[in-house]
Parts: C-alpha cells; sequence; structure tokens
C-alpha cells in the first residue's frame, strides 16, 4: 500500500480519488510538503498546474499529461415579458372592471380601482406583466369572463 498522507484522514485513505474530499482534506496545500503520490496529483489537478491535452496533441513518447475536462453551461435566457393591456370602451362598468382586475391580476381594491381609471381617463392601462404564454391566458381569461358577463371589455398583449 503506498504510505499514508499526513494530511488525509484514514478514512479518506480508501478514497484516495476523491477529489472533492482531497480537496477539502488539502484546502491549505503547500507543494513543499510531501503528499502522497494520489494526493500530490489531485492536489495539482485542483491548482491546474496539469492541463488538459487533445489526442491529436499527445507527444510521443508516453509523456502524457491528465486534468480535469470543464463543461460550461450556458445559462437560460429568461422569457421575453409582455403587457397585458386593457382598453377601454363605453359600456362596461367601472364596478366589473375592478373586479376583473382583482380576479385575474391579483389586485387589491384600491390598485384595482387606481388602474381602472386610469384605464377610463387614458383609453388604456397596463394590468401586469408576465412571460408570453401566461400573458396570453390571462387575456383569454378576461375576454371570456367579459363575454360571459356580457361586456364588451377588450384586452391585449404588447412585447414590454
Amino acid at each position: 500500500m503506498a504510505p499514508s498522507c499526513p494530511r488525509v484522514p484514514l478514512v479518506l485513505m480508501a478514497r484516495r480519488c476523491d477529489i472533492a474530499a482531497i480537496m477539502h482534506s488539502h484546502r491549505h496545500f503547500q507543494p513543499d510538503r510531501s503528499l502522497c503520490a494520489p494526493c500530490a496529483r489531485n492536489a495539482a489537478r485542483m491548482q491546474g498546474t496539469f492541463r488538459a491535452q487533445d489526442d491529436d496533441s499527445r507527444r510521443p513518447g508516453g509523456d502524457d499529461q491528465v486534468g480535469i475536462a470543464t463543461k460550461t453551461r450556458a445559462k437560460p435566457k429568461k422569457p421575453s415579458q409582455f403587457k397585458v393591456l386593457m382598453l377601454n370602451d363605453d359600456y362596461t362598468p367601472m364596478e366589473f372592471v375592478v373586479m376583473v382586475l382583482k380576479r385575474f391580476f391579483g389586485m387589491d381594491l384600491e390598485q384595482a380601482t387606481r388602474v381602472m381609471l386610469h384605464v377610463h381617463q387614458r383609453g388604456v392601462g397596463v394590468c401586469g406583466i408576465y412571460p408570453y404564454e401566461i400573458a396570453e391566458t390571462k387575456v383569454n381569461q378576461v375576454m371570456d369572463f367579459a363575454r360571459q358577463n356580457q361586456h364588451p371589455l377588450q384586452c391585449t398583449l404588447e412585447k414590454a
């Protein structure tokens, strides 16, 4: 058996290839101290002294070096956001608009009243900003609910 490393607990000796455990036990690695061969190799890899080489660029004569391959992950893109807009009309009661804003957009009475008055005075107002699928669902829910209650309330979406 290889000589035991003075810094690796006996529990870890059975699992010398476990790089995370070795890195943890050698977090204060000093190159001048003597380590067992597997621990020294793993510690050197962690410090970046070995570089990975492609199969094509290996030198003849068995002087191959071993390295750790890393894979970069692309961060997922955030979904595009869409505004849900409510349009003013002269026939839908203000109370109905407030009820719609509370029910489908989770607004309290004060906020729903503010948005309803904005829509009434300016002709259009933003009810919320959501990813496309959610915005589309909210528009359909509002339109269906207005139609069921025989109101001509219009709701659309546009890119934020």
